[in-house]
């Protein structure tokens, strides 16, 4: 252990809490410069917990203590034994009331968790460990109570005062202050505690429930963004009546509220009955949103409703389940927005993030379980791997289950749980219960990281017509984890014929298009198909049936032969994805590169038919012609070339875009949006093909179609094609790059939201001035550090979604990186931790750039860093 190394938590030493809480009385009392809090909490011994610990432990943090009483005592000094972040108070009785009286400073708090300001308003999040911040609380998920929170506050200046559940009265105070009070008759552990208090306006809707029950849905913001809250309350309703439809479950309080932050480092959070969003997920209209933001919004808007009864109703036992809430609504709103779009382009979506963010997170030293067995500070485990890859192991259950038995199985985790905080471990006796599965196999999924392989190779015995996949797993040794036993590994598989069409049916096959699901359980294993006249192409992991990498060896002929006509629309996806990747890390192995890269024959004309067959939906065409990014490119070499990448990935787009210029021409001019703005799936994937079109056609760089890009983005049709043709622009050296970026400054310098799209688009270009660019737009009067989504667009898309300039070879980036994330960690540990990560792949890259980024790390570790920062800098060096 290094001499500064915080502590470190472990699942294997949980124990159930010494003491409960039933009921919380709170009394909050808001004031400009100083908030009393006063808490009345009745506590009663858990009879579950170690019969030798008798000492009651509350945790606090930041607070002011003022005093503590056991059934109206006030205890004195020697009665009570604080240490760092807790108070002790020895052998309490076995059923009490604790009152105690704290002030807190919600105005100096910028670390944006507990109570704090967002602009005008008071805001809180507790989640994971912030209501520690607000009052002396046994702080941990399996304590949950029932609470009654009385706010008070100065009238003028915060005239709406907001809690958790329903409200039951409210009134006027002396000297010109008011009071409501708020009752949630559920119980909750305390991270689910929300507060809020402003000036704010609101939309309101009602929703009927399938039992008949009208509920009131109100969207707060500030007066001036009401117009743009709309699309939210839509898409509340639409998940409301998804849920009831798909799980059979019903929103249970009267009133549903939603308030829109300013501040906020997370996206939104799921607070019973008062869920606080990032205002980036709430506020939207054509001119200020792209079709991506409307999207977000309604991802995000039913995530956290989905949570009411995932993560709200049952809870988690500890942190180390956090995936049993979020990897199971992440799954529950993917597969909502998949009933909204075109299923199959959700799906690219999913896997795609999925790719870029936790199989890229799952090879690198932050690799870790679904459910991680150790961490220092719990906010770290926030990760692509707990929500995405979560998620995709839900998937996997549901897969195997079939939508009949996956049902039951979530009804009786709802009936069995309900009211209960609870583990990973009931979930799946769910699962097993109701299938009649062994499920400890497939355990390993949230036991082990690391992303398997699953190699498979394949022969025809044209005599017998019988034709065999033999397949062999291999799950990589990742930190602290070596030989890992078998997992098992839904493997879905279609057979193409040389005419395109499914040679596996029914009878044969286990599902009507054409299907069949495998079932990898040893390191190595062969299934036969019989009775096939010909040689088939195999289908492999259709619609991504497991979070595996997968090697078979795909000739181009095959993979053209899928793009064109394979069943499974996210196979013709990967099978486009796999061919760009094959021809841009063949370019990076070249001693030149040629621009532009030579086409395999065939490539250009599939892709023509792509464009020209009516059956292909735009959104789908708009994703087979999308080349890999950068990030994903790099996951695919074990020493990272980025400058070759990004010229053989330029090279490839401008081969493309010249052997199909005038079809992609004519379809762009067919696609020009002349109607009103809408959101639906056809017109969003219109505008989607239509905007990867103008990014091909610009990369030939000719005055006719910087022209395109120039109408499309003075037309100002909507923010989407708006911001299209700005970042290409952005990344260019047309000579009226710099005015197009100032005029659009100019017009939107009063709306955040917006700047954080212009920030964005500098910090992504791939320019040799983009690092002095951020640099200066740091002192922009529309940016601020203290802001995570000002921090989140500038330096973020720097550092994460520009790897070119980000991994420049002097190592500035790496420099300018470690700076920023040691100005933040003084006062937002959370956010300064997630840039962190920024450098973690460190060993992927050549000498050159290695040791800057080392020096970078090993600057984090310091007797002032946050043990936040501490712990993703010391387990990128190996440390820890």
């Amino acid at each position: 252990m290094q001499p500064n190394q915080p502590p470190t938590t472990y699942l294997a030493d949980y124990r159930p809490p010494v003491y409960l809480i039933d009921h919380v009385e709170l009394q909050v009392q808001l004031h400009e410069q100083g908030t009393r809090v006063q808490a009345k909490l009745q506590i009663r011994r858990n009879p579950q917990a170690d019969p030798q610990e008798t000492t009651l432990c509350l945790q606090g943090e930041a607070l002011q203590h003022q005093w503590i009483a056991i059934n109206g005592t006030r205890l004195a000094d020697e009665d009570l034994i604080f240490s760092e972040h807790q108070v002790a108070i020895p052998n309490p009785p076995t059923r009490f009331t604790l009152t105690s009286a704290v002030q807190i400073a919600p105005e100096t708090n910028q670390a944006l968790e507990g109570l704090y300001r967002s602009g005008n308003m008071f805001c809180t999040q507790c989640e994971a460990e912030g209501f520690r911040r607000i009052t002396w609380y046994i702080d941990r998920p399996d304590v949950m109570a029932t609470f009654q929170v009385r706010i008070e506050a100065e009238k003028a200046r915060y005239p709406v005062l907001l809690s958790n559940g329903n409200l039951l009265e409210q009134g006027d105070l002396p000297a010109g202050r008011h009071y409501a009070l708020w009752h949630d008759p559920l119980p909750k552990p305390c991270y689910l505690f929300a507060l809020v208090a402003g000036e704010l306006h609101y939309i309101q809707g009602q929703h009927t429930t399938s039992s008949g029950k009208s509920v009131t849905l109100r969207i707060y913001t500030e007066p001036d963004n009401i117009h743009q809250c709309d699309h939210a309350l839509y898409a509340l309703k639409q998940a409301m009546r998804w849920d009831e439809q798909h799980y059979g479950r019903e929103y249970d309080l009267e009133l549903y509220n939603i308030v829109a932050a300013t501040d906020f480092n997370m996206g939104a959070m799921e607070n019973k009955g008062l869920n606080i969003f990032n205002a980036k997920y709430v506020l939207a209209s054509p001119t200020t949103a792209t079709d991506q933001d409307y999207q977000a919004i309604e991802s995000v808007i039913t995530h956290e409703y989905f949570h009411n009864w995932t993560g709200n109703r049952i809870t988690c036992r500890d942190w180390f389940q956090l995936s049993l809430k979020e990897g199971l609504t992440v799954y529950r709103d993917q597969t909502f927005s998949a009933d909204q779009i075109a299923r199959s382009v959700k799906r690219i979506e999913d896997v795609n993030l999925l790719r870029m963010h936790q199989f890229t997170e799952d090879a690198s030293p932050m690799a870790h379980p679904v459910r991680p067995d150790a961490y220092i500070e719990i906010r770290n485990f926030y990760t692509a791997t707990v929500y995405e890859k979560g998620a995709e192991v839900v998937r996997m259950q549901a897969l195997l289950l079939g939508p009949t038995q996956y049902r039951q199985a979530m009804d009786l985790y709802f009936a069995r749980h309900d009211g209960q905080a609870v583990t990973i471990e009931d979930f799946m006796a769910c699962m097993a219960e109701v299938s009649g599965r062994d499920f400890s196999q497939f355990q390993h999924w949230y036991t082990y990281a690391g992303t398997p392989l699953v190699q498979v190779q394949d022969e025809y015995d044209a005599a017998t017509g019988t034709y065999r996949l033999h397949c062999t797993q291999q799950v990589p040794d990742t930190p602290g984890q070596t030989n890992k036993p078998a997992f098992l590994i839904p493997i879905a598989v279609g057979l193409l014929n040389p005419a395109g069409h499914d040679m596996l049916t029914a009878p044969s096959s286990e599902h009507p298009d054409g299907t069949v699901l495998l079932e990898l359980q040893a390191p190595t294993q062969t299934f036969a198909f019989h009775n096939l006249p010909e040689r088939p192409t195999p289908s492999l992991l259709r619609g991504f049936s497991a979070p595996v990498k997968l090697d078979y060896p795909y000739t181009d002929p095959q993979l053209l032969h899928l793009i064109a006509q394979d069943s499974d629309h996210f196979n013709r996806w990967e099978a486009a994805q796999n061919l760009y990747v094959r021809l841009i890390l063949q370019a990076v192995t070249q001693p030149t590169i040629n621009m532009p890269l030579d086409l395999p024959d065939g490539l250009a004309a599939t892709l023509r038919t792509v464009l020209q067959t009516s059956t292909t939906e735009p959104a789908l065409s708009a994703a087979l012609l999308r080349l890999p990014s950068l990030a994903y490119l790099s996951d695919q070499m074990a020493i990272v070339d980025i400058d070759g990448l990004y010229r053989a990935r330029q090279a490839l787009r401008h081969g493309i875009a010249l052997a199909l210029y005038d079809t992609f021409y004519a379809r762009y001019q067919q696609l020009t949006e002349t109607d009103t703005y809408q959101t639906t799936p056809e017109a969003i994937g219109r505008r989607s093909l239509k905007n990867v079109l103008l990014d091909y056609l610009v990369s030939q760089d000719t005055e006719s179609v910087w022209e395109l890009a120039l109408t499309q983005y003075q037309a100002q049709h909507n923010m989407t094609d708006v911001m299209a043709a700005l970042a290409l622009l952005a990344d260019s050296t047309h000579p009226q790059r710099q005015t197009v970026l100032d005029t659009f400054a100019e017009r939107w310098q009063a709306d955040t939201l917006v700047m954080d799209k212009w920030f964005s688009v500098q910090a992504r270009a791939a320019r040799p001035d983009t690092l002095a660019t951020v640099q200066r737009l740091m002192h922009h009067p529309a940016f601020s550090l203290q802001n995570p989504n000002k921090v989140r667009a500038l330096i973020g898309a720097f550092s994460t979604q520009n790897p070119l300039c980000f991994h420049a070879a002097d190592g500035s980036g790496y420099r300018f990186l470690s700076t920023q994330i040691q100005a933040l960690d003084q006062f937002n540990p959370q956010i300064a931790a997630r840039l962190v990560r920024g450098l973690a792949r460190w060993q992927r890259y050549d000498s050159t750039r290695q040791q800057p980024m080392r020096t970078a790390l090993q600057a984090l570790l310091n007797d002032q860093t946050s043990k936040d920062v501490y712990e993703i800098a010391a387990q990128a060096l190996g440390q820890h």
